[in-house]
């Protein structure tokens, strides 16, 4: 598996250059990195150093009463879902904001087992295209451990592999879901644009048929 490019020292870097004054917008050009990455990289930087980016386990545990703790934080105005996520060491900000959902749908905060099965689990939850590109950079950042990056962000390993090999082939466009999404005539061949056609036409006849069965009874009525 292919490890990830930004090092403890890059990241201890790159949170310095924009505490020195550099902003997002020209940090995440001139690295090609994500705002949201470097927002994190910052807000754990100002907290604990160049300590934040040691490697930490994919298989970190969160407790259901931590992770309610966490969403109440934020709920309750003591800091912004970044600042919580610095403050208590998460692994991204998506997560918390998982937690957050959750905790005003009124669902359970259950505990995290690490060691839970995903290979085979159906999807859990709807994704927003912002969840899935942070999910898609969470898990090429941490050696493309899908497992793991299943479990955290409770979503399905089938989900996330699918996810990243679209991401690999045509970048950020593909990860939006275009379920739902009716083509065009323009956009299938030729064999579904004649079965259009054909259905078009028979819906036609049909109308035709009716509105002639329509005037019989309007004549035989005005014969009566």
């Amino acid at each position: 598996m292919s490890k990830s490019p930004h090092t403890v020292e890059f990241r201890a870097k790159v949170s310095q250059e924009y505490l020195d004054g550099s902003s997002y917008p020209f940090l995440s050009e001139k690295y090609n990195i994500g705002k949201t990455t470097l927002q994190q990289w910052v807000a754990k930087y100002r907290l604990y150093g160049i300590s934040a980016f040691f490697k930490v386990s994919g298989n970190s545990s969160y407790s259901s009463d931590f992770k309610k703790m966490c969403a109440e934080a934020v709920l309750s105005g003591q800091g912004s879902v970044d600042d919580i996520v610095a403050r208590y060491n998460i692994s991204s900000r998506a997560v918390l904001r998982g937690w957050i959902m959750r905790y005003n749908a009124n669902r359970e905060l259950k505990d995290h087992n690490p060691k839970r099965e995903v290979y085979m689990a159906e999807a859990r939850r709807k994704t927003t295209i912002e969840e899935r590109r942070e999910i898609v950079e969470y898990c090429i950042n941490h050696e493309r451990n899908y497992k793991d990056t299943a479990s955290l962000y409770d979503v399905s390993y089938n989900q996330v592999y699918s996810w990243v090999k679209k991401y690999d082939a045509n970048g950020n466009d593909a990860l939006i879901d275009k379920r739902g999404h009716h083509k065009t005539d323009d956009e299938v061949d030729e064999l579904e644009r004649l079965r259009r056609e054909n259905l078009r036409l028979k819906s036609q006849l049909k109308e035709k048929d009716m509105l002639t069965e329509l005037l019989k009874k309007v004549k035989e009525f005005e014969r009566m």
